[in-house]
Formats: structure tokens, sequence, C-alpha cells
């Protein structure tokens, strides 16, 4: 967990450094839109772009690519770093999954947010492997992602119902 930190120590920090300029947003926003709109499209963003910023930063150079479902999680689980790679893939999109179906009606639908989760681990996946950051590209990642996103969504299922 040392070596977590001292890799991702300073995303955290300015990612709470980060947060008086949300809420300045925030508060804008609702002026125009509600508060509770305001909160959901500031959470998406402030809750996800930490998560993009860690898994798109270079660990040097080439690529890697994991077509096979399961082979890096079964790898994983002997690998010292299990609770950060399954806990951290988890995580990329669950604020996403929580807010978008209090944002939008539409994704009140959970195979919806379970897609978009899916979809949007796909582009990050693809652009870890077109860039040659040296990143490991994997459908494991995907499942993790989109896997995060539905449970998330499921956690905020009890406000589903009376979103404005």
């Amino acid at each position: 967990m040392n070596g977590t930190w001292a890799l991702w120590g300073g995303v955290v920090l300015a990612a709470i450094a980060a947060l008086p300029v949300a809420g300045v947003v925030a508060w804008w926003l609702a002026r125009r839109r509600g508060w509770r709109v305001a909160l959901c499209e500031v959470g998406m963003v402030v809750g996800t772009a930490p998560w993009l910023w860690m898994i798109l930063t270079p660990k040097g150079s080439g690529r890697s690519l994991n077509v096979v479902p399961l082979r890096d999680l079964a790898d994983q689980l002997t690998d010292g770093r299990v609770v950060e790679q399954f806990g951290g893939n988890l995580l990329v999109f669950a604020a996403l999954g929580f807010l978008l179906p209090l944002r939008f009606a539409w994704f009140t639908r959970s195979y919806r947010v379970l897609l978009v989760g899916a979809c949007a681990s796909i582009v990050v996946e693809t652009v870890q492997f077109a860039l040659a950051i040296g990143r490991h590209s994997s459908i494991d990642d995907v499942l993790l992602n989109a896997t995060g996103a539905y449970l998330a969504a499921q956690l905020s299922r009890h406000w589903w119902a009376s979103r404005a």
C-alpha cells in the first residue's frame, strides 16, 4: 500500500485540492439546473477524473493486450496487489454508475449502466493500447470496470424513484 501512495498520492491530493472548484461549479450549475442535477453532474466528473488520470498515466513505453476473459484476473489472485487491482478497477467508473441513474431516468435500467461502464472502459483500454504508454490493456479490466459501475448503480437504487 505504501507503494500505491508513493505512486498516486499526488493524484489524491490534486483531487482534494480541486474540490473547492468543483463546489463552485456545482453552485453555478445549481442556479440553472437545480442542486440534484448539479451535484450529479459534478460528482460524475470529480469521481471519475482522478481514476482516468491514474490509468492513463504513462508507465514507460510499449503495449500489451489480453483479450482472453479471466486470464489476468486469475493471475492477479496470486499477485500481492490483488486488492489494489480488483478494488481500483471496480472503482474507476463507480461514481459514474452511482450517479447516472440519479441524473438521467433512462439509466434506471441497470443494464444500461453496465453498458456505459463497459463502453467507457473499452475506450480507455483502447487509448492505453493505441498510445503505447506502457500499460496493459485487458478485457478483464473492462469486465471489472463495468461491474463496478453496475454495482455502484445498485447502491443508488434507493434514490431512483425520488428522481426529480
